[in-house]
C-alpha cells in the first residue's frame, strides 16, 4: 500500500501501459483519475471499483490545455490532491518513410504526444510547486533513446519527451517534484496488435539468435511496464530525477 491516501493521475488510461498503471497503483491504495479520449478508460474505474478502489474517468485530449487543466482540477475536488502523475497518452502513426508523411499528420502526432506531455507537465507542476511537490513519470518510448525507419513522427515526439522530461527535471528537482520517464520496448497493446499480428514481424522481431532484435524473443505485458511507473512515483525512488527507464527486453542494449 505505498500510495494509501495518494491521488494519482494518468492519461491514456483506456487500454494497455495506462489500465495496467491505473489499476496497479489502485491495489496499492490511490485515488486514480483517467483522461483520455477512449470511453473504454470506463471500464478501467469499472475494474478499479470493483476491487473497492476510488477512481474517476473524465474524456480529455492531451492536446487542449484547456481540458488537461480541468482534468487537474477535476482530481483536486474530487479526491483533494494530486500527489503523482503518469503522462503516458499517446498515438502511434502508420509506418511510411518521412517523403510521404502528411504535415497535418506529423502535427496530430506530435500534439498528443509531445505537446500533450508539455500540456500535462504544465497543469501538473503548476499544482504541486504550491501543495508539498509530487512524482511525475511520463512515457517515451526506445523511439525516444533510437531510430527505427518509417517512423519519423513519432520517434521525434518521443525524442522531445525525453528532452522535455530532462529539461523539466533539473527546473523543479529542488523544490519538491521528481520527474522521469519511461522507454518502454514492444509491448503487447491494442496500439501494437497490428505489428504483433503480422507474421513477417513476427518472424523477424522475435527471431532466434544472438543478433536478434527481441533477446527476450517475446513481446512485454502492460504489467510489466506499470511496475517501473509506481517505483519512480514512490519514496523508494526519491533520489532518482531527470532519467529515462528504458524496459525494452534488451533490444537497445547493443
Amino acid at each position: 500500500m505505498r500510495f494509501k491516501g495518494k491521488v494519482v493521475l494518468i492519461t491514456g488510461g483506456a487500454t494497455g501501459i495506462g489500465r495496467a498503471a491505473a489499476l496497479a497503483f489502485a491495489r496499492e491504495g490511490a485515488a486514480v483519475v483517467i483522461g483520455d479520449t477512449s470511453e473504454l478508460a470506463a471500464e478501467t474505474v469499472r475494474l478499479i471499483e470493483r476491487e473497492a478502489g476510488r477512481a474517476l474517468f473524465q474524456p480529455a485530449d492531451v492536446a487542449s490545455p484547456e481540458q488537461v487543466d480541468s482534468l487537474v482540477e477535476s482530481a483536486v475536488k474530487r479526491f483533494g490532491g494530486l500527489n503523482a502523475a503518469f503522462n503516458n497518452a499517446g498515438i502511434l502513426p502508420s509506418t511510411q518513410p518521412l517523403h510521404e508523411v502528411r504535415a497535418s499528420d506529423f502535427d496530430r502526432v506530435l500534439a498528443v504526444n509531445l505537446r500533450g506531455v508539455f500540456n500535462a507537465m504544465h497543469a501538473e507542476i503548476a499544482y504541486m510547486l504550491d501543495h508539498g511537490g509530487g512524482a511525475i513519470v511520463n512515457t517515451a518510448s526506445v523511439a525516444g533513446v533510437v531510430a527505427d525507419p518509417g517512423m519519423s513522427p513519432y520517434v521525434a515526439s518521443k525524442h522531445g519527451v525525453v528532452g522535455l522530461t530532462k529539461a523539466a527535471a533539473i527546473e523543479y528537482g529542488r523544490r519538491g517534484i521528481r520527474i522521469n520517464a519511461i522507454a518502454p520496448g514492444l509491448v503487447r497493446t491494442p496500439m501494437t496488435e497490428r505489428w504483433l499480428a503480422d507474421p513477417g514481424f513476427r518472424q523477424s522481431f522475435f527471431a532466434a539468435g544472438p543478433f536478434a532484435p527481441s533477446p527476450l524473443g517475446r513481446a512485454a505485458e502492460p504489467e510489466e511496464m506499470a511496475g517501473t511507473v509506481l517505483h519512480l512515483c514512490s519514496d523508494a525512488a526519491t533520489f532518482t530525477i531527470g532519467q529515462i527507464a528504458v524496459v525494452d527486453g534488451g533490444q537497445t542494449v547493443r
